[in-house]
């Protein structure tokens, strides 16, 4: 592990300024110091934000504010999370242990780093590590890798269950920058996919501190979040689907559907979502919106078998939501 100064930050806006050039905020470090023994993070400086009062979850304008600091199992059990958010409470459950749920927290679930093999060995060419030194997995082990949104550069997938959740309920992201300006950022423009500079991840700038995290009102409807793994106990998505549906006289009035486990970032299924609303919610309707949405989709060999089970997954839970909400 590299040398590096640790500080401990009284403020959010202390933190950000301390953060600027070379530091990283240390929160539960459930990732960032697994990354730091292993050579593949080396921050000059570590800045404590566990201490700060962004350990809130409150009810507001009819939807929810959890600050950055809440721990995954405390927000998991929340009872208003659990009652208006269940696909949330869900994802949240479906990811990790119970003891890094009790350590992980809310921003450093959504910045945690990708899980690519090839990422985390120093000896393997990973162009996110190194840029320029090449994509190990394009023609290596890549069993567990994206179909969609990659390029040649990188075909690594964002590890996350909890942001898919917040990815399907429009969730907002609450920023604070080293000169203290505060902005708010729409989930679904905080992550970057790889293109040709897989290592810029995130829309963050130097220093910019995560706050809080904002959910809208639920959605109506049904919703459900369905992981499926190798195993059942502490394993990566091959694929996940977190998804709302709402429908009026037989017809789909509302969908939200994000996918984990097959993009470099939490997918919005937003081709999808298109091709259902207004549609009669049958089977037909789903499969052609799924296939629609997978039309882009491209395998590498060994992670082929994730766009046929990806469309079986989708059309399953879309399937079981309308029979939930139209018996």
């Amino acid at each position: 592990m590299n040398p590096f100064v640790y500080t401990r930050a009284g403020s959010a806006l202390e933190a950000a300024e301390r953060a600027q050039g070379g530091g990283a905020f240390l929160g539960g470090g459930t990732n960032l110091l697994d990354l730091m023994k292993l050579g593949v993070e080396t921050p000059e400086r570590l800045v404590d934000v566990s201490h700060l009062p962004l350990a809130r979850i409150e009810e507001r304008e009819g939807g929810l504010l959890i600050g950055a600091e809440v721990k995954n199992a405390r927000l998991a059990a929340d009872p208003v999370v659990r009652a208006r958010y269940p696909l949330l409470s869900e994802a949240l459950l479906a990811g990790a242990t119970p003891q890094i749920r009790n350590m992980a927290t809310t921003a450093g679930n959504l910045l945690q780093r990708t899980r690519c093999y090839y990422f985390y060995e120093l000896g393997q060419p990973c162009n996110k590590r190194e840029p320029g030194s090449g994509c190990g997995a394009l023609e290596g082990h890549n069993r567990m890798h994206a179909i969609l949104g990659t390029s040649e550069a990188c075909i690594a997938t964002h590890p996350s269950d909890m942001a898919v959740a917040l990815a399907a309920l429009d969730a907002y992201v609450c920023v604070r920058d080293p000169e203290g300006a505060q902005r708010w950022v729409e989930l679904d423009d905080l992550y970057r996919l790889p293109g040709d500079t897989p290592q810029l991840e995130h829309t963050l700038a130097d220093g910019e501190l995560i706050e809080a995290v904002a959910l809208p009102p639920p959605p109506g409807g049904a919703q459900a979040y369905l992981k499926v793994r190798q195993r059942s106990s502490y394993a990566f998505a091959l694929v996940s689907v977190a998804a709302a549906l709402e429908l009026e006289g037989g017809e789909v009035a509302q969908v939200r559907v994000a996918l984990g486990g097959v993009a470099p970032r939490p997918w919005r299924a937003r081709t999808l979502e298109r091709a259902l609303r207004g549609r009669p919610a049958t089977r037909e309707a789903f499969r052609a919106a799924v296939r629609a949405e997978l039309e882009p989709a491209v395998g590498r060999g060994q992670n082929d078998f994730k766009i046929p089970l990806t469309e079986r997954v989708l059309i399953g839970v879309l399937e079981d939501l309308r029979r939930e909400v139209q018996p």
